[in-house]
């Protein structure tokens, strides 16, 4: 199912002011000198309450739990951050990931994964799975992967990943939500030339960049590296939120209908007038504390019937 959200009356001015604000940097080349300035402006997204942020370590993985009050016993998010596999952190986006925790009565564990260029493909995927896989060895019985941008692009190559794993003891995924998910590095989207005017933010030239610090001359259509080329039977219900101003539209129209083809519930909801990950900006927007409460909505349903069909058990709160 796709629904097509119109632009409020209420954003349409903030839109206009976010755009002529992007304007001038608009095509800029990001490397890893940029990781102060992406960082930055995900820090910049308002905490949520009662959140208790705590360094740890997953499966090998460094990165923060954000412990929410009264949380689920025996579930967890993993959230996987965006920034084009060159920019983001772990640390940046507690506040996001943070919002998304609450909103979902979960705790959350944000890993730092290995950026590019230092780090090529397939290192950040490989830590995807590493933490993934670290949550179960710790006891997570219901788990829901949640990303953005390139990080929701992690989130459905590791879906398919475990869904090939048929080890007995593995715990699949419950759900998972995307936030304008990067499902093609090998730019193939008509929505670079579709959205090419409307996007504020990015062009092919900035998307291709990154691509090439990842994949430093590996397959591009890798499905560990762009899961739209991935198998796709047998993934638990998803749901992706994306702007219709974005190059990236493409990304998750396509998946949403290999995945829908392949027997995936799948949900795919297209927001008028708003940028990449235009969640981020909450506070700013109206539509990113709709997208963020219908995600929220989302996973909260996966956990809760889950645990509906559950042996009770000791609770899980993670080393």
């Amino acid at each position: 199912m796709m629904t097509i959200r119109p632009l409020s009356p209420e954003d349409a001015p903030a839109v206009a002011a976010m755009r002529q604000a992007a304007s001038a940097h608009k095509g800029e080349t990001l490397g890893p000198e940029a990781r102060p300035m992406f960082d930055a402006m995900f820090a910049a997204t308002p905490a949520a309450a009662d959140v208790r942020v705590e360094a740890a370590t997953v499966g090998g993985i460094a990165g923060f739990w954000l412990r929410v009050t009264k949380a689920r016993p025996g579930a967890c998010i993993l959230y996987l951050h965006g920034g084009g596999y060159v920019l983001g952190s772990a640390k940046a986006l507690t506040h996001f990931a943070g919002q998304i925790a609450v909103r979902v009565g979960a705790d959350a564990f944000v890993p730092d994964y290995r950026l590019a260029p230092e780090h090529a493909f397939p290192a950040a995927i490989d830590d995807a799975v590493a933490a993934y896989r670290g949550l179960v060895a710790e006891g997570a019985e219901r788990i829901v992967v949640v990303g953005d941008s390139a990080g929701g692009g992690l989130t459905l190559a590791l879906l398919s990943i475990l869904a090939a794993d048929k080890t007995k003891d593995m715990v699949q995924p419950v759900g998972a939500a995307a936030m304008s998910p990067w499902t093609d590095l090998a730019l193939a989207g008509d929505s670079f030339e579709t959205r090419t005017e409307a996007d504020p933010i990015f062009t092919r030239g900035v998307l291709q960049a990154f691509a090439d610090m990842y994949l430093q001359g590996q397959d591009a259509t890798n499905p560990k590296a762009s899961p739209l080329y991935a198998p796709l039977n047998g993934l638990p219900p998803i749901r992706i939120d994306v702007g219709d101003n974005e190059v990236l539209l493409a990304d998750s129209i396509r998946y949403t209908e290999r995945a829908r083809a392949a027997g995936v519930e799948i949900t795919l909801t297209v927001w008028e007038g708003m940028p990449h990950v235009f969640q981020s900006s909450l506070g700013q927007f109206l539509a990113a504390e709709q997208s963020l409460n219908a995600v929220g909505a989302f996973l909260s349903n996966r956990l809760d019937t889950l645990a509906d069909n559950a042996i009770p058990s000791t609770p899980f709160i993670g080393a």
